[in-house]
């Protein structure tokens, strides 16, 4: 069974430390994408925070562009 409690991770967002606490299913699949879009991990990280909508913090962020994204390919894995 995976540990369901959130892990801080340690991220550079435009030059500033930061930290975000994901559990490890969200940070697998959020590496995972960031390679297969050929994108480092902070450089991914800083997309979906310069595109992030006020309230939601960081790591919110992270796990609905992980879903939407997984949600994305599901979709076109189904595609004829």
């Amino acid at each position: 069974m995976v540990d369901a409690r959130p892990q801080k991770h340690s991220l550079t967002l435009h030059g500033h430390r930061t930290s975000v606490s994901l559990e490890e299913p969200f940070w697998r699949a959020f590496l995972e994408i960031a390679e297969d879009e050929g994108k480092t991990i902070n450089g991914l990280a800083a997309e979906i925070d310069d595109a992030r909508l006020g309230s939601s913090g960081l790591a919110t962020a992270i796990r609905l562009y992980v879903l939407a994204w997984l949600q994305a390919k599901n979709l076109t894995d189904r595609a004829p």
